[in-house]
């Protein structure tokens, strides 16, 4: 067994138009503090735990670290120095063999003394929310970036030995057209990143875009976004144009060049242990599910009285667990073995595989099941079906 590492940075420059997270603009006079507290955290997270009712099984204390994810937010902007704090305080908690730490950055915080810094602390990848190529786009969205850093920035990191990088690219913003969107994913193919992550984009009320849609407002490009076929239609354009360019389309999500998939979020789809640090952040040890606060605030106070203030806790039912298996299994294109998890759960599938089959939404080739590869843009409404 190996473990998986998380440290939240839940800090912006601004708030994207689309984004419902929980992330705040403040002062860089606070990064400091929270970095401090964050390796306060990980420095005492056994005796933290402990005081919450959490017991972590002997296996996760034993297993070695191998993937640190530094994530957020945009944990870019800390000081080089603070992200080194926070590496050495993983190293110094946790025995580690370390083969991948990932850091997201936003292409306009990128500068040649911070790559080279993340290269001397040990971070070997980086995660780009590249999100469009159009400047109509990430304008609409509330980017800080534009097209020209993205090329400059990969420069940038690559002239620094950061050579595995990721982009992220949504499907579905405002004013994004069929053009648009055929233009972003020949730029990001001629740029050749390692690995390529497609999100469609999901409108909801816990966003600026969101709330201006259901008003039927105008602000934020709210009434220039694609519909839902032409959504779907980009990301089944994206397979296209990324199979062709050598990817290997391993998620839902998720392509790489072969050898480049995320070590550390395969972790979060095989139901393998990861603690998360910081304000927000997520933990799972196998058998119990718990998280951080969000106000970040509240999060450095409670650490600095040695306290940590579990905002979710819960142990995973076998209902929940099968559930998981099923749900994040579809998600790789590797799929499931229908064998183990019948066995491992005492259940039979067959009646939901047998009724979602003879519809053209799931293949089973011998004991491994999987969606089809046509209808992994309506994998949520399979996963409805299949859970049923």
């Amino acid at each position: 067994m190996t473990l998986g590492i998380y440290i939240q940075a839940p800090f912006c420059q601004t708030k994207c138009t689309y984004c419902n997270f929980h992330t705040g603009v403040v002062s860089a006079a606070r990064f400091a503090p929270y970095v401090e507290a964050v390796c306060r955290e990980i420095a005492n997270h056994r005796g933290l735990y402990q005081g919450t009712g959490i017991c972590l099984p002997e296996a996760v204390v034993r297993a070695a670290v191998d993937t640190v994810y530094i994530g957020g937010g945009t944990p870019s902007l800390f000081d080089p120095s603070l992200l080194a704090q926070l590496l050495r305080s993983v190293r110094d908690a946790f025995c580690c063999e370390l083969k991948e730490v990932t850091l997201e950055a936003d292409p306009e915080t990128v500068d040649a003394r911070k790559a080279e810094s993340w290269a001397a602390a040990g971070i070997n990848r980086i995660s780009f929310g590249v999100q469009s190529f159009s400047d109509v786009e990430l304008k609409a969205a509330g980017r800080m970036h534009r097209r020209e850093d993205i090329y400059l920035a990969a420069s940038t990191l690559r002239n620094a030995g950061l050579t595995n990088i990721s982009f992220d690219l949504i499907s579905g913003l405002p004013h994004q057209t069929g053009e648009s969107w055929r233009q972003s994913l020949n730029e990001l193919v001629a740029l050749s990143p390692q690995h390529v992550s497609i999100y469609m984009l999901e409108v909801d009320e816990g966003s600026r875009l969101g709330r201006e849609v259901l008003r039927g407002g105008e602000k934020y490009g709210a009434r220039e976004l694609p519909s839902d076929d032409d959504i779907a239609a980009f990301y089944d354009q994206a397979r296209e144009s990324l199979a062709n360019a050598g990817y290997e389309h391993y998620e839902i999500s998720n392509w790489a060049i072969p050898g480049f998939a995320s070590r550390h979020n395969l972790k979060y789809w095989r139901r393998e242990p990861y603690l998360g640090f910081g304000a927000g952040a997520h933990s799972f040890s196998g058998s119990e599910r718990w998280a951080n606060p969000h106000d970040s605030a509240a999060y450095v106070q409670a650490i600095q009285t040695g306290r940590l203030p579990i905002e979710q806790f819960e142990r995973v039912s076998e209902k929940q667990a099968l559930d998981e298996e099923l749900f994040l299994g579809l998600r790789q294109l590797s799929g499931i073995d229908v064998r183990r998890i019948e066995h491992t759960y005492g259940i039979s599938l067959a009646p939901q595989i047998e009724k979602l089959a003879a519809a053209g939404l799931l293949e089973r080739n011998g004991e491994i099941l999987r969606l089809v590869p046509e209808k992994l843009s309506i994998s949520n409404e399979v996963f409805v079906e299949l859970l049923r």
